[in-house]
């Protein structure tokens, strides 16, 4: 049977049909932002991902790590620990987050790699609603 979906900003919406046609479920996707980030140590993962989720940039932050990371700078190869912060947000707040991370992060060149998911329905509602701009009154 086919499925018909449409696309808006805040996801995909479809419908399908189940069974012999006679069930129609309405699926709902809310599209959700994964932000990649790598620090050079545990405070200062901790100050950005503290600052963020303060401000409502994000939703959730997860620390992976600590990793080692090796790479070309400046012409040599080279190697350290680091910590990487990985950020859930929406696609509404994604750009002020990578402007955010671009500004408060200590590297002159900070590794910012982003990609749209398809969240659960129930997840995706709460990292949009978690990520709202504060109203100020």
């Amino acid at each position: 049977m086919p499925v018909v979906r449409l696309r808006s900003a805040l996801g995909a919406v479809g419908s399908r049909a189940v069974g012999r046609g006679t069930v129609t479920e309405l699926v709902v996707t809310l599209n959700v932002i994964l932000m990649l980030t790598t620090l050079p140590d545990e405070d200062a993962a901790e100050k950005l991902s503290s600052t963020a989720l303060e401000a409502h940039l994000a939703a959730c932050v997860t620390r992976l790590g600590p990793v080692h990371s090796q790479y070309h700078w400046q012409g040599r190869i080279e190697s350290s620990d680091e910590v990487q912060l990985l950020f859930k947000t929406s696609l509404a707040r994604a750009a002020e987050l990578e402007q955010f991370i671009q500004t408060q992060h200590p590297y002159d060149t900070p590794e910012i790699l982003s990609w749209q998911v398809t969240a659960s329905n129930a997840y995706g509602q709460w990292v949009n609603a978690e990520t709202q701009r504060p109203i100020h009154v």
